[in-house]
């Protein structure tokens, strides 16, 4: 398989991309990163961008995420909301895990939002679906389908008791 080749192949499983923790706010339409290769005050932001960045790609596919490298002398995160205003966030000595922990609680969606989206989600309104809570109570109401036989009986054949009485 020639995408389970290079550093860390993982990264590129759906498993390891849906398990992404930050999903962002709607309103951010840019998230930018910029650290530098080389310093101990990098490595966190590097290693951010090596294991989160792509779960983050993966889970805001509408959102622009860019990588400056070498840029900057201290590592920073900045988001662009679609109304101008701009977030920075100093990452200057911290650990990934300390990273994205402070990016749940700022710029990420909460627990209950996302919950409530996922129900929206699942709750789509399916000209399908019948029953109980949906648009339809019984399948008779859709156009092609037998009528309830309480409304029309339903012809003999159909029906096992003189089905069976003709054997």
């Amino acid at each position: 398989m020639p995408f389970m080749k290079g550093r860390a192949p993982i990264r590129r499983t759906l498993n390891y991309l849906n398990a992404g923790k930050l999903v962002l706010k709607d309103k951010i339409k840019i998230f930018s990163v910029a650290y530098n290769i080389n310093g101990q005050n990098n490595t966190g932001a590097k290693e951010f961008v090596f294991w989160y960045l792509p779960q983050i790609q993966y889970k805001n596919p509408d959102v622009q995420v860019a990588t400056l490298k070498n840029l900057t002398p201290s590592p920073f995160i900045k988001c662009y909301f679609e109304d101008g205003r701009q977030i920075l966030v100093d990452i200057d000595n911290k650990s990934k895990e300390d990273i994205l922990e402070h990016l749940l609680r700022t710029v990420g969606k909460s627990k209950e939002v996302l919950e409530a989206e996922a129900i929206m989600a699942e709750k789509k309104d399916n000209p399908a679906n019948f029953g109980a809570g949906c648009e339809r109570p019984c399948i008779c109401e859709v156009y092609g389908q037998v009528p309830c036989p309480g409304v029309v009986p339903l012809p003999r054949f159909m029906r096992g008791k003189y089905k069976n009485a003709e054997s």
